[in-house]
């Protein structure tokens, strides 16, 4: 396919107004690749992050990873995937593009019953909370669970699916709103960052929870562990508040021979086959209807400096996509 495409892309680093359409050249799938044509755009924070240059970039440079579309050209070694199949994956390149490349081993297919728009905005946000709740610690419903941010991306999907569990799941959040957020995904408590330990040994009759998914870190990690039960298991998967300091393995026998891990998604979706069992599992439950992907707002990829504006505003009640 030899011609041009439009696409989003930054030439300097900056504010959202850096953000500016171009017209540029349809790249080519290498050996391994896919040609897809863009039919959604998850947008992510690391996008701002490139944008505003606190992860850095080479110049100019087409953001975007996750996305869904239909694939329109095979490189010479795919033989998994046909011309014609829609598919998503969290692990493309330059995705705020009309097409866009990404690896045939990194991208599933997407079933008749999954719209374009849910399987772009679930890939990053769903595949890590499956493999929190499923690998990292493998949530029985007899286990009790304290999950950190409960209103947000990765917190909502994970509340849902803990809840076609039946583990019984406490959420943290900070505001009324939120609060009805995280109820409305299946929450059995919710509480406030302020005092939630307290408030967890107190629903718990003071034995703590099995397991705590943290994405806040810094503010909250060692009451975290505080309200962890004998042998429970700490799940730092981010730091909005800021990173961790440096810790003393002594405390975690002190606290109760706790179990403390840092995962990330890319350790967790090494094979084709790991990405499409986490993948299946949440299309599964999106057509079962046990998992709803809430879609805030829906930007033109020309508009996606709007798009980060919004993001950055921290207005986000679900996942904000793109379309071309």
């Amino acid at each position: 396919m030899n011609k041009s495409m439009k696409a989003t892309s930054i030439s300097e680093i900056g504010a959202p107004s850096v953000l500016q359409s171009t017209q540029i050249q349809t790249p080519t799938p290498g050996k391994n690749q896919v040609l897809v044509k863009t039919a959604a755009v998850g947008v992510n924070f690391i996008e701002t992050y490139q944008r505003s240059g606190v992860y850095p970039v080479q110049l100019p440079f087409i953001p975007g990873s996750e996305a869904a579309g239909t694939v329109v050209e095979l490189g010479e070694a795919v033989h998994n995937i046909q011309v014609g199949q829609r598919v998503a994956t969290a692990s493309a390149t330059h995705t705020y593009a009309e097409y866009f490349l990404v690896d045939a081993q990194k991208c599933v297919a997407i079933p008749d019953s999954v719209s374009d728009e849910d399987a772009a905005a679930v890939p990053l946000q769903g595949m890590t909370a499956h493999y929190l709740i499923n690998s990292t610690f493998n949530v029985k419903a007899e286990h009790t669970v304290v999950f950190h941010a409960g209103a947000g991306g990765v917190g909502g999907i994970a509340l849902q699916l803990l809840k076609a569990k039946g583990a019984t799941v406490i959420a943290t959040v900070s505001t009324d709103a939120k609060e009805k957020i995280a109820y409305s995904h299946g929450a059995d408590h919710v509480v406030r960052y302020e005092n939630f330990a307290d408030r967890v040994l107190e629903i718990t009759d003071e034995q703590g929870v099995d397991v705590v998914y943290d994405s806040v870190g810094k503010d909250t990690f060692d009451d975290s562990l505080r309200c962890l039960k004998k042998r429970g298991m700490m799940v730092l998967f981010g730091g909005a508040s800021g990173q961790v300091p440096p810790l003393d393995p002594q405390k975690l026998n002190q606290l109760g021979s706790l179990f403390l891990t840092r995962p990330t998604l890319a350790d967790y979706t090494l094979t084709r086959d790991e990405i499409s069992w986490r993948m299946g599992d949440l299309f599964d439950a999106i057509t079962a209807g046990t998992l709803t992907v809430t879609v805030d707002q829906v930007f033109p990829l020309k508009d996606a400096a709007s798009a980060h504006e919004y993001l950055e505003a921290r207005k986000t009640r679900g996942k904000v996509v793109l379309v071309p």
